[in-house]
């Protein structure tokens, strides 16, 4: 069976780093694009950061471009999202999704919280 399976997330200060992991399973990783979405009370869903099947193309929100990096490993079906310099708006539940054409699905979160 499909699944994607978030872990990394917990309280931090602001100004800290944390890295969130994603396993995957149940599908042929390598020919997905991945990517890293979020969801903070009372706000829609955001994508955060976007990483192409190969891992050869990034993007990123503005709000978390340069402080947040995706990556990939495809032989281990893991994806990352590497979070610095934290800031409270960061705080959300975060997402982990494979995306192939119309294919897409969805992990079930894993909570950050930036706060002092």
């Amino acid at each position: 069976q499909v699944q994607l399976v978030e872990s990394g997330g917990g309280l931090v200060q602001p100004g800290g780093s944390l890295r969130l992991s994603c396993a995957a399973s149940g599908f042929m990783f390598s020919s997905y694009a991945m990517s890293w979405y979020r969801q903070a009370p009372g706000k829609e869903r955001e994508l955060v950061a976007d990483i192409t099947s190969a891992g050869g193309s990034t993007d990123y929100a503005d709000s978390v471009k340069g402080r947040f990096t995706i990556s990939r490993i495809n032989t281990q079906n893991m994806v990352y999202l590497q979070m610095n310099s934290l800031k409270p708006e960061d705080t959300a539940v975060y997402y982990c999704n494979a995306r192939r054409f119309s294919m897409s699905y969805w992990g079930q979160g894993t909570q950050v919280t930036v706060s002092s």
